[in-house]
């Protein structure tokens, strides 16, 4: 499987509604987010198992800082 930086980062933004999707990037640090809370850990480390097949823990969110860190997190696993 391919993974996409553009396609997760879309992927990543769908999982808020608030927050617009020009906020998003590679580079956005996701914590700094206004709409960023342990609720939005969870959709993401679920959107992650059901788009990537990959098993995340909330040490993987906790210690990625950027959408980009945790891309890359995502692709060593598959």
């Amino acid at each position: 499987m391919k993974m996409e930086i553009k396609k997760f980062v879309k992927e990543f933004a769908d999982q808020f509604d608030e927050t617009d999707i020009s906020e998003f990037s590679n580079n956005t640090i996701f914590k700094k987010l206004d709409e960023w809370s342990s609720l939005m850990a969870l959709s993401i480390i679920c959107m992650i198992d059901e788009e990537y097949d990959v098993i995340v823990n909330g040490d993987a969110i906790i210690n990625s800082d950027t959408i980009q860190d945790l891309f890359n997190l995502v692709k060593t696993k598959i």
